[in-house]
């Protein structure tokens, strides 16, 4: 049994950030019902949507008919959650709004994802990761004062909005049970990435210093970074003084133990450029294979930079089983990435393809207590799709 079996979501969201927020619900046992315009399909990236959409149902409504409104007000009156990421202003002119839905149905938990909040000068902005990793101050974090500012390689915003809903609508899944009542739940790009900027935002708050880009370095930690070797790069993580010992003594360079400039970490900031350069000097001697073993041996915290290929025939995580493959009805053979969290009764499972859009119309309806002859006048009518 999965966590959260008998739980139904209705996924009104696109893109990315609200999806992922389902994807998540989905994989540990809910019923997600996406709802999609007509013509979906021809949007669809499938190798993007298949990892989306894994595990979720699909109907085709159409939200801009008097009549797919009402169908939609008459599954939310049953439903557990509903999610959607459209401008703030979008649900209300649609009338599928928390204050709407929530009076036919208190126990809904309702979840809005934004580019910039429900509220405030911004509220109506098109929220696209890259323009809120700008905003966010993470850009500018990001790269060295020659390269900054430089984007993140994934969606990051989105990624983060979407965990950060799913964390927020399970705790209301928690609190319904001891009040009964469902609650509104909203969060943004913008905030999800402000959010994270951890201790670089409490160092700005409590000290007023702009942290600069400090490129792959640590800004608060030395040796922390990328490093050449004789083959390639790799990085150096060395936390405390006594790993600064062990990393000495690895390289040869015992010397340096308890050399003034380099014994503390504070020291080693201060003459970072110098230590980098000693440092340096020793690793482009053997490759970075023989020294991440040597390294490890000795309990220094360093790895290779590997490229995605290399991730994926990487045994550590392979081990972790990450990589699930199923069938999809369209596209065949379809891989997609697992969630990274391990229950040992309620694991998160991949269950089934993503399925094509309207697939499911006809049997969602159907249990709700539409008959075929409803089915059938709606489809004509134009306010559903329903896949033959």
């Amino acid at each position: 049994m999965s966590a959260l079996d008998g739980t139904f979501v209705i996924d009104l969201s696109s893109v990315r950030s609200g999806p992922t927020c389902t994807k998540i619900l989905a994989d540990f046992g809910a019923e997600v019902v996406r709802v999609e315009r007509p013509g979906s399909d021809r949007d669809r990236v499938f190798f993007d949507q298949a990892d989306l959409h894994r595990n979720k149902r699909s109907i085709v409504l159409d939200l801009q008919n008097p009549r797919g409104v009402e169908l939609l007000r008459t599954l939310a009156a049953r439903s557990d959650v509903i999610v959607e990421n459209y401008r703030p202003d979008v649900k209300h002119r649609l009338g599928v709004d928390y204050e709407t839905l929530a009076r036919d149905n208190p126990r809904l938990v309702y979840a809005s994802i934004s580019g910039f909040g429900q509220d405030g000068p911004y509220r109506e902005r098109p929220g696209y990761d890259q323009i809120v990793q700008g905003m966010s101050g993470l850009m500018w974090l990001t790269g060295s004062e020659e390269t900054a500012p430089l984007r993140i390689g994934i969606p990051i915003a989105d990624l983060l909005a979407g965990y950060f809903c799913a964390m927020g609508i399970l705790v209301a899944l928690i609190d319904r049970e001891r009040s009964g009542r469902g609650q509104y739940v909203s969060t943004s790009l913008l905030e999800a990435l402000v959010g994270s900027l951890s201790f670089q935002a409490v160092k700005y708050l409590n000290t007023g210093e702009v942290p600069p880009p400090v490129g792959n370095h640590h800004p608060l930690t030395a040796p922390m970074g990328v490093y050449r070797a004789q083959d390639g790069f790799m990085n150096l993580a060395v936390g405390n003084d006594d790993m600064w010992a062990r990393l000495c003594r690895t390289l040869g360079l015992a010397e340096l133990i308890d050399d003034p400039r380099l014994a503390k970490n504070a020291a080693r900031l201060k003459h970072r450029a110098e230590m980098d350069r000693i440092l340096t000097e020793r690793l482009v001697t053997r490759p970075v294979a023989e020294w991440i073993e040597a390294m490890n041996r000795a309990g220094v915290a360093c790895g290779p930079i590997a490229k995605v290929d290399q991730v994926f025939a990487d045994a550590q995580v392979q081990r972790a089983g990450l990589v699930h493959e199923h069938e999809h009805a369209a596209y065949g053979p379809v891989k997609v990435l697992g969630l990274p969290v391990h229950l040992s009764r309620t694991p998160p499972t991949v269950r089934s393809a993503a399925p094509v859009a309207g697939a499911d119309t006809r049997s969602v309806l159907e249990r709700f207590g539409y008959t075929p002859a409803d089915i059938d006048a709606l489809a004509e009518a134009g306010v559903i799709e329903v896949v033959k």
